[in-house]
């Protein structure tokens, strides 16, 4: 079962890093902005199937070689998942390994061109768009948070039924193969752990809300749909997965208290269950919606509009990767390489949003 969930794993990570370079809009081209009169160069053509090629063969040569090696041995369950955690790091390194080299070129290829130095920078407002933002309210994700205040309030009232060794740690399986003496504390850590996640989520869709949207100076009605499109279906991303996590987190906590309310079936069931759709919705966010709503087709012309470009910002990303801007007042900014959103690091206020929760997760696991 464990080789199963990591080749899964490993071919999940293949197709979602190989297709990178093709999810995101046309005018991003490995962290580099190009002008769109630019964006169908056959060099940049080459470097995003290049990318693609690499990653792919060494991906399925990954998934092949561990199954063979894999399959014949009688190998612990520890050395199988460690192994596959090894070789998602092989591929995430690799992809990230790849970008820097294409980024570099990509950088020197339009410096050397001078793309865009002929094309006026402008930024387009939109003053009405705001109006029209579909995210998720955040009363909306304040319902799991109700929920595991709740549990926490049912566990007090059956702690003297709760084990003397309270499970800290579950397997793919959904088995329970760490403990920690009972507690208050242990008792209620998974759920103060899951409120810590359930805040972080609430707090990135907000300061997502804020965040500015972007309309492309050569094609506003378009992009104004994309964006809207993007930002609605990555809040909905957000909650889903808060609310699958509250339910998986919540069904563990409850099985701590009662433990005959799962049968083994179920235990193998949910984990691999949350998994899987988790998988499913981030194909869907990704190769539906793609970045800033890059793949969402929409059926509109835009006036042709010459002369111009989207103001380069290339100066603020360091690597095209890492967002430094003090003066932009968003906290979140939409990812160059890849699907979502990144933190403007020039912002205090975001390092508190971001890291200060996985913080408090260490701390509250060190402290079980």
């Amino acid at each position: 079962m464990n080789l199963a969930v990591m080749l899964f794993i490993l071919l999940f990570i293949t197709i979602l890093q190989s297709a990178i370079p093709y999810l995101i809009k046309q005018t991003l081209v490995f962290g580099v902005t190009i002008p769109s009169s630019h964006k169908d160069d056959r060099k940049l053509a080459s470097y995003k199937r290049i990318y693609s090629l690499i990653i792919a063969i060494t991906g399925i040569l990954a998934i092949t070689v561990f199954t063979i090696w894999a399959l014949p041995q009688n190998l612990g369950e520890e050395k199988i998942v460690l192994t596959g955690v090894a070789l998602q790091f092989v591929i995430l390194f690799l992809g990230m390994s790849l970008y820097f080299l294409f980024h570099a070129k990509t950088l020197r290829l339009k410096r050397d061109n001078n793309w865009g130095s002929d094309l006026k920078q402008i930024r387009v407002t939109d003053i009405a768009i705001r109006s029209a933002d579909e995210m998720l309210p955040w009363t909306i994700y304040i319902l799991p948070i109700f929920v595991t205040i709740g549990l926490v309030i049912y566990t007090a009232t059956q702690y003297a039924n709760l084990p003397e060794l309270i499970p800290t740690h579950w397997g793919i399986d959904g088995t329970a193969d760490a403990f920690s003496n009972k507690t208050p504390f242990s008792a209620v850590a998974l759920l103060l752990i899951l409120l810590v996640m359930q805040g972080m989520m609430l707090g990135i869709n907000e300061l997502t809300k804020k965040s500015g949207i972007k309309i492309n100076a050569t094609s506003k009605k378009r992009s104004r749909v994309q964006q809207l499109s993007f930002r609605k279906y990555t809040s909905w991303f957000l909650f889903m997965t808060t609310l699958l996590t509250t339910i998986l987190f919540s069904f563990l906590q409850l099985n701590t208290i009662h433990s005959n309310l799962g049968s083994p079936t179920m235990l193998l069931a949910l984990p691999l269950s949350f998994l899987l759709i988790t998988f499913i919705m981030t194909a869907l966010y990704a190769f539906k919606v793609g970045q800033s709503g890059s793949r969402i087709s929409v059926d509109m012309e835009d006036e042709k509009v010459e002369g111009v470009t989207d103001y380069d910002d290339d100066q603020f990303w360091k690597a095209g990767v890492f967002y430094f801007n003090k003066d932009d007042p968003s906290i979140f900014v939409e990812k160059r390489f890849g699907v979502g959103w990144t933190l403007n690091f020039g912002h205090p206020v975001g390092y508190l949003v971001l890291f200060g929760p996985l913080v408090l997760i260490v701390v509250i696991t060190f402290l079980i």
